[in-house]
């Protein structure tokens, strides 16, 4: 399984982290900045410690599982 971690900077510079589970291999970059502009753009969602107000990165995370018979 792999998740999209979209990063952003807050309005008190701390890094909040969306995550998307199972996104459409392969991804996009130049969609995913897009689409980290509008989020930053119309204040889609704020943090626990602030409006979000910048991008800091993305990143596609993933996780093999190899099962080992015994």
């Amino acid at each position: 399984m792999q998740t999209l971690e979209l990063k952003f900077l807050n309005e008190n510079e701390k890094i909040v982290t969306l995550t998307v589970d199972n996104p459409t291999i392969p991804v996009d970059p130049t969609l995913i900045n897009q689409v980290m502009d509008k989020i930053v753009a119309n204040n889609v969602f704020t943090s626990t410690t602030g409006i979000v107000v910048a991008k800091q990165g993305a990143r596609l995370v993933g996780k093999e599982i190899i099962e080992i018979e015994l």
